[in-house]
């Protein structure tokens, strides 16, 4: 199989296609994997050390840019779709996956004009813009949630959940003890707010710390801070008496979720897929600039199964934080419900499912 995986940005789109790509390996050995980013998206600084190949194409936002940002826009599109025109014709893709965020459009548009499968996926309720475009042409699309079905052609749509990395899943708990410096006995508080990490959360957690002193020889947290807050975090976890490792940044992250006890985190599609997938319960704090304000959607729905506690982050602060994470983690009951809501939510076989449907789609056009 040789294979286009377009799009990224963010880690919400990037991942899912990275997901695809360690699939279509374990399946094809001597498949040809490319990836279509932009220099700008984390795809850049992901892809290279993930051992694939990155194309960078000149594309730029559209969405919530300025009138001239937006004319730029529209004159890299075009400049992108002679970039992706040549990439076609020098790689000759069985197949074109387009994994969301602007740098998706212009290779899965030049695709489909070359009659070359394509696929699309919609990891949240309400599609971005280019998806929306996209929909219309594409010859398949995967979204994970029943809500979005309704904003493309039925005929085409496919229910598959979000794709996720196979390590999330296989995360090693002794291990986990060791890297992180943590007690066995003790039940395990992850935080995190993103690969830059959120500063409203950062301190929302700073401050509730002293509501949570009863709980103090109970739990123990591993914080993502992101770097410009690292510091001052750090200072402050010295003052309290909680057993604590602060990090600017988690590689190990299969290792974090297989110990926590509770997530605290953002409602990233991608991140909703991971803790769902292993059955955590969790506390989600969208992020409320998302486009089409989808964090929320996301978290919604959890909500409404009873899979998380949620907390907008408009109304967040150290006191609300501190009694969700009380009423959670002080009552055994209340933790296992949620984990098992959540299991139920979650599906682990995205990828396989999705990379099916691309092999159909090939044979299709055979």
């Amino acid at each position: 199989m040789r294979a286009i995986i377009a799009g990224g940005g963010t880690g919400g789109h990037l991942f899912p296609g990275v997901s695809l790509a360690s699939h279509i390996n374990n399946k094809y050995p001597k498949a040809k994997i490319v990836f279509v980013g932009t220099e700008r998206g984390l795809e850049a600084k992901v892809i290279p050390k993930s051992g694939y190949e990155l194309k960078l194409i000149s594309v730029k936002g559209f969405v919530g840019k300025s009138a001239k940002d937006k004319v730029n826009s529209v004159l890299s599109l075009v400049k992108s779709l002679f970039e992706c025109k040549k990439i076609l014709k020098s790689f000759c893709p069985d197949i074109v996956f387009g994994v969301g965020g602007y740098a998706s459009f212009p290779m899965v548009l030049m695709a489909t004009l070359n009659k070359i499968p394509t696929i699309i996926l919609e990891q949240n309720t309400v599609p971005g813009l280019a998806n929306k475009v996209l929909g219309k042409i594409v010859d398949a699309i995967a979204v994970t949630y029943p809500e979005t079905i309704d904003y493309f052609q039925k005929e085409k749509v496919y229910l598959t959940g979000t794709p996720i990395r196979k390590e999330i899943l296989l995360g090693d708990k002794q291990k986990a003890i060791n890297i992180f410096n943590l007690e066995r006995e003790r039940q395990t508080v992850l935080i995190f707010g993103g690969s830059l990490g959120a500063r409203k959360i950062n301190k929302a957690i700073i401050d509730g710390l002293p509501y949570l002193l009863s709980l103090r020889d109970k739990i123990q947290i591993i914080h993502q801070t992101g770097e410009s807050d690292y510091n001052w975090v750090m200072a402050e976890y010295r003052k309290l008496p909680f057993k604590a490792t602060v990090l600017p940044f988690i590689y190990d992250m299969a290792e974090a979720y297989s110990v926590a006890d509770l997530v605290i985190c953002r409602a990233g599609a991608s991140t909703v897929a991971e803790i769902t997938a292993l059955g955590k319960a969790s506390i989600l704090i969208p992020y409320p600039y998302a486009a089409y304000n989808h964090q929320e959607m996301n978290a919604r729905r959890l909500l409404s199964r009873g899979a998380c506690e949620m907390v907008l982050d408009r109304e967040l602060n150290g006191e609300i934080i501190s009694k969700k994470i009380n009423k959670i983690l002080s009552d055994p009951v209340v933790k296992k419900e949620m984990e098992m809501a959540s299991i139920a939510f979650g599906k682990t076989n995205a990828a396989e499912k999705i990379v099916e449907i691309g092999e159909s789609l090939i044979r299709r056009r055979i």
